[in-house]
């Protein structure tokens, strides 16, 4: 079956693949979008997991206050350029880390790393640091975090 771009472009918005990765990770596949989803995730820790000696020089500190006020967090993200640092989607994750640290209150960051999101139960924190590092190809670190709740 012949890969087309609209098979592309749908692969390409549900990873955030560059476009060459899009079309072998289809044609490795056979078409098959789910199975290029899972190939494109795959080749996008293996990527991550070369980056892993590289040095950490920037970074974005995210925050997270409960709607009622009661209980907030913050948390440092670093990677290796203020370039990524700035990226929006790189800020997201680190927003939804903070939010995570608010919600599962984790003891430390390797059981932070472990939890599952509580946003897609499917994936985990850890998970998702690699999915964009691979993607971005730069590394990605959760440093610190830290989390108040009122009155305690």
């Amino acid at each position: 079956m012949p890969i087309t771009a609209l098979d592309i472009k749908n692969l390409r918005e549900a990873t955030g693949a560059r476009i060459m990765d899009c079309k072998k990770a289809l044609e490795e596949a056979g078409g098959d979008l789910q199975k290029a989803v899972a190939l494109v995730e795959a080749k996008g820790l293996a990527r991550a997991e070369k980056n892993a000696d590289r040095e950490t020089k920037a970074g974005f500190i995210a925050n997270y206050v409960h709607m009622t006020g009661t209980s907030a967090a913050l948390v440092e993200v670093v990677c290796e350029t203020d370039f990524v640092a700035k990226n929006q989607e790189f800020r997201d994750l680190a927003r939804d880390i903070a939010m995570q640290v608010v919600a599962m209150n984790p003891e430390s960051v390797a059981a932070l790393l472990d939890q599952e999101f509580i946003k897609d139960g499917s994936k985990t924190i850890g998970g998702m640091l690699k999915a964009l590092s691979g993607k971005i190809g730069e590394k990605m670190v959760i440093s610190r975090f830290v989390r108040y709740e009122l009155g305690v």
